[in-house]
């Protein structure tokens, strides 16, 4: 009888979830995507985890929850020909650090303008949004700066790192537009569109446009 999959609740319209979607299409890991546009699937989700933070990796009685840890898991537990954690140590240390550059300063900020765009205009926070913003641009110049000599973020190989910048970049400009002057951020967005694993995920999370309060825009 064959073993049971690892079974991912997740949104397809979801930064986080596309990230760990990432990395799992990136060594053609088998799971269970237990999409949660469904019912089931969401009861399933909350009993699971009452904070309903998604997404998270269900394998057998294991439950791993954040989009990093779940990365970390499939490293370790299904490795792939793509290795997303390097084995040098000093390396691996770099890959983590910039994947909580991405989470921390560009994903925070960005989610900050779109949550505050969901509040009653009465409770709205104008200048959380503006230091969010005066956030992302920091951001951008800074990686600017870092991307002008790699290919990745971390260099020549695609990684964990790369995970994280994907889909977070990828509402950021949506968000807060780059400016043309970070052109190294900018072709760094494109090679990152066009990964196939991140492709799939961009294609996959198609019919949830209209879900982008800010109001998703006609590319990409």
């Amino acid at each position: 009888m064959p073993a049971a999959r690892p079974r991912l609740y997740a949104h397809p319209f979801s930064s986080y979830s596309q990230k760990a979607l990432i990395a799992l299409y990136e060594n053609q890991t088998p799971f269970d995507y237990r999409n949660l546009e469904d019912a089931q699937a969401g009861a399933e989700f909350a009993a699971l985890w009452p904070i309903r933070r998604f997404p998270i990796l269900v394998d057998g009685d294991r439950t791993v929850i954040e989009a990093t840890c779940v990365i970390e898991y499939l490293d370790l537990h299904y490795p792939g020909p793509v290795k997303l954690i390097p084995e040098d140590r000093d390396t691996a240390l770099e890959v983590r650090m910039l994947d909580r550059f991405f989470d921390n300063y560009i994903s925070t900020p960005q989610q900050k303008v779109v949550f505050d765009h969901l509040r009653p205009e009465t409770d709205r926070d104008p200048q959380g949004v503006k230091d969010a913003c005066t956030m992302l641009e920091t951001a951008y110049a800074w990686l600017d700066q870092r991307m002008a000599t790699r290919e990745w973020a971390v260099g020549t190989a695609f990684t964990l790192a790369d995970c994280a910048a994907a889909p977070f970049l990828f509402y950021a400009d949506w968000t807060h537009p780059i400016d043309a002057g970070f052109a190294h951020v900018r072709a760094y967005r494109e090679r990152l569109l066009a990964r196939p694993s991140f492709k799939r995920a961009v294609d996959e999370a198609r019919p949830y446009r209209p879900y982008f309060p800010l109001g998703a825009p006609d590319r990409d």
